[in-house]
């Protein structure tokens, strides 16, 4: 008699690996990597053909790094559902660290990567451990807290932010300094940084961190039953979150050269509008960020260019329409209703 299973032959071979863990079982990295090349390759095609024209470039520019931002984000916000609002404060940690690094010591924005995103990593976990026992609004509020607090150190602390009037880094064109001419280099340089971010997004969703912090987002209460660490797996995926923007930063800096705490700790202009980028392109998704990006930044910077100056407040209210819009229709962001709209077409294709 055969020991083969009578089911086999009609529902396919047997699963003898019940055992092996779940991030383990599913698709890794490598099921991503076609997907992530095709979006690179039309991204650097769009930078290609945006070549000649300046205020297209820089509008691409600014999408790509805020992309990179939201997805950064959407690691510890999406996958985590932590919704913090302080990654103003690791952008603007990676942004001085490269700019003072640059100014007294002449090191490289290449170099000054690793200490932004090692210093960001570690203020985050300083500033994350003692608030990631409040839980929903709570959470958020102490975070905001925490970007007030930052904005008025960096009032105060002149000697490092410059004070009121920031800093500005000299023009000295280079590779080594990532400082160019070109607008289209700073463009696909922004492309770089958040590819970077998405392989990491991609990495970290299909590996066993990625399922403790869903489980986290999920249940706490079941994930630490489980035998999951709760604070160690937030502060793990806030580290690698906050690093990740701090190196944001540091392209930010160089691509503008003129800095103040203002800018770099705005709380809607950087530490909500990133969450929200990811929140209409799909939370806790690899490419709903990007998605999100691509339609509200360079959304943003058009508004501001032709409506800001002759209505004041119209883009916020464009802007405000599109968000509520968003809320309402998109329960999971432009993500989902694609795939829902492709799911459609499938289906009724013969």
């Amino acid at each position: 008699m055969s020991n083969t299973d009578p089911n086999s032959q009609a529902n396919g071979p047997v699963n003898k690996d019940k055992n092996i863990p779940p991030w383990k079982r599913v698709r890794t990295f490598k099921s991503e990597t076609p997907g992530l090349a095709a979006v690179f390759a039309v991204l650097g095609l769009v930078i290609f053909l945006l070549a000649d024209d300046p205020f297209g470039v820089n509008m691409l520019a600014v999408a790509l790094l805020f992309a990179g931002l939201a997805v950064s984000w959407n690691i510890v916000g999406g996958l985590g559902g932590q919704f913090s609002m302080a990654h103003s404060v690791f952008f603007a940690v990676g942004a001085y660290t490269a700019a003072n690094l640059f100014l007294h010591f002449q090191v490289s924005p290449w170099i000054s990567l690793l200490p932004a995103a090692v210093l960001s990593a570690a203020i985050a976990c300083l500033i994350s451990w003692p608030v990631f026992r409040l839980k929903g609004p709570f959470f958020a509020i102490a975070t905001m807290a925490f970007t007030e607090v930052a904005l008025a150190l960096a009032m105060h602390f002149t000697s490092i932010t410059g004070g009121a009037r920031g800093l500005s880094v000299p023009f000295k064109a280079g590779l080594e300094n990532m400082i160019f001419r070109q607008r289209w280099s700073y463009a696909v340089l922004m492309l770089g940084y958040c590819a970077f971010a998405l392989i990491v997004m991609a990495v970290i969703t299909r590996s066993r961190l990625g399922y403790y912090l869903q489980a986290v987002r999920d249940n706490e209460s079941a994930a630490l039953a489980s035998g999951i660490s709760v604070i160690r797996t937030k502060l793990a995926g806030m580290a690698i979150s906050a690093a990740l923007t701090g190196m944001g930063g540091v392209f930010f800096v160089m691509y503008v050269r003129v800095v103040d705490p203002a800018g770099l700790l705005s709380l809607f202009d950087i530490g909500v509008k990133i969450a929200l980028i990811a929140m209409i392109g799909g939370i806790g998704t690899i490419y709903g960020p990007l998605l999100g990006a691509l339609l509200i930044v360079p959304l943003d910077l058009w508004l501001r260019a032709f409506i800001g100056g002759k209505l004041p407040g119209g883009n916020l209210l464009v802007l405000g329409i599109i968000l509520i819009f968003a809320s309402l229709f998109l329960k999971q962001g432009m993500h989902g209703a694609i795939k829902a709209m492709w799911a459609f077409l499938m289906r009724r294709k013969p």
